[in-house]
């Protein structure tokens, strides 16, 4: 039972990047003309309501660093649940501008505190060996999200009343619903039970996870057990714990890195706007929505062939590199295309409009195949126990604060400088490589204690 196990736990609990998914249905919501009739369709007002989740997402990815360590993984993710029920009801209910912001800011919260516990739970439960595929299904989970929530929201655009737009938006408390229950009969995080002193159910937990195979799970629980309690000796939970070494500050700014590179591969623009962006191609209408989609299923895919068969053999720094250039080559031919090609010609480039769309799937692709999984694997593993709750809630947070910066600046860049816009992303990725190439270490099958390049922290720690 015990793989068996690990993937269940692992798929279960990634529910809740499923519920992320389904917050993409905004992505198709922002194009029905019954929504369009009540809210009004002004780039402000999309970018408004797009980045008011992701602020949403900011606060509660922060504020889940401290709860992760106060009530553990699971009950975080049970917060998270009921934030999601809560924002989720009021967007579905919403009359006006007022109450539906509001309702995009309570379930980011909730997103916020789920996108940062789910992967950090799933890493603390994951055997070493088989860690990259387990906590890349939460990716997995969330292209899922995303594939229902295109073709729901491509079917609702049917509906001639206002529950075209209600009933994709309402569908997110389904799986709000069926994790906050679930939840509960999963185990605790052995490593958050250790940290707390409630060693005896670690180990059942551990021994539980290695189907009752004693000798391997005896093995982990002492290692597991000798590194935590001697960081809970100098644990203190401040903020500055992540900026006391020289080699604590490198791993920070590696998991912040990776969090806020995976905002410059544009993915969410293509995401949330993805519409807009077929329309700046030529595609509109029910066309879009199709597109949009079909581009949804391609991405889960591509995720599912590389945690299974690449992610844990090649490790998590080429397959970085490998996106960040792939993206800079997507981006320039999406450039030339629209730049060659503006929109609403009478005699468009059939061909040139095909091109655009293939380099937005080839994107979504990429990043199932580079950032989408590896970036909440590497976020994670780079930090010890002390500091891995607060230093993944850091990592997040700043991932979200990228979301909301280019979730209200994208309506208006798409539609004001058009083909220029898509440059940003060329120079953003260039960046990335040469940053990635210098700078990421690899984590792969390693414990964050074993990392030689930051050694040193270890050692600076004891002195203390």
């Amino acid at each position: 039972m015990g793989l068996f196990y690990n993937i269940f736990i692992a798929v279960f609990s990634s529910i809740g990047s499923f519920l992320f998914g389904q917050a993409g249905i905004i992505a198709s919501v922002l194009t029905m003309d019954h929504y369009t009739a009540h809210f009004g369709d002004a780039p402000d007002i999309q970018g408004a309501v797009v980045s008011t989740f992701n602020g949403g997402c900011f606060i509660g990815s922060a504020g889940a660093g401290w709860a992760n360590d106060k009530f553990g993984r699971k009950r975080t993710i049970q917060i998270g649940c009921v934030f999601a029920l809560w924002g989720c009801a009021m967007q579905s209910g919403a009359n006006n501008v007022a109450t539906l912001l509001v309702g995009r800011i309570i379930a980011g919260i909730a997103i916020g505190a789920l996108s940062m516990t789910v992967p950090l739970y799933n890493t603390e439960i994951a055997p070493p060996k088989i860690r990259g595929f387990l906590v890349g299904l939460t990716q997995q989970m969330l292209g899922i999200g995303f594939i229902v929530a295109n073709w729901v929201g491509y079917g609702s655009q049917y509906i001639k009343s206002d529950i075209s737009w209600r009933l994709p938006l309402g569908l997110q408390l389904v799986p709000a619903g069926l994790l906050l229950v679930g939840i509960q009969f999963l185990p605790f995080s052995p490593r958050w039970l250790l940290e707390v002193g409630r060693d005896d159910e670690a180990r059942e937990v551990v021994l539980k996870l290695h189907d009752n195979n004693t000798v391997t799970a005896e093995k982990e629980y002492a290692e597991m057990y000798t590194n935590i309690k001697a960081e809970v000796s100098v644990k203190n939970r401040k903020l500055s714990d992540l900026w006391v070494t020289r080699a604590m500050s490198r791993r920070t700014l590696v998991a912040m890195g990776v969090q806020i590179f995976c905002q410059f591969t544009g993915i969410n623009v293509l995401n949330y706007y993805g519409p807009a962006m077929y329309k700046s191609l030529g595609v509109t209408g029910g066309k879009a929505l199709l597109v949009q989609g079909i581009y949804g299923a391609v991405g889960p895919i591509a995720n599912l062939f590389f945690i299974i068969f690449i992610l844990d053999r090649v490790g998590r720094k080429k397959p970085l590199m490998f996106g960040a250039a792939s993206f800079v080559a997507t981006f320039s031919i999406l450039a030339a295309m629209v730049a060659t090609n503006p929109p609403g010609e009478p005699n468009a480039n059939t061909a040139a409009q095909r091109v655009g769309i293939a380099m937005i799937f080839l994107t979504s692709i990429i990043f199932s195949l580079s950032f989408g999984p590896v970036s909440w694997v590497l976020a994670s593993e780079v930090f010890p126990t002390s500091t891995r709750s607060i230093g993944t809630s850091v990592a997040t947070c700043s991932n979200w604060a990228f979301n909301t910066l280019l979730g209200q600046v994208a309506p208006r860049g798409i539609d004001d400088v058009g083909w220029k816009f898509y440059i940003l992303f060329v120079c953003l990725n260039f960046v990335d490589l040469i940053l990635i190439a210098i700078f990421f270490p690899e984590t792969k099958g390693r414990s964050p204690y074993n990392l030689l390049i930051y050694s040193s922290d270890r050692h600076q720690q004891a002195r203390r």
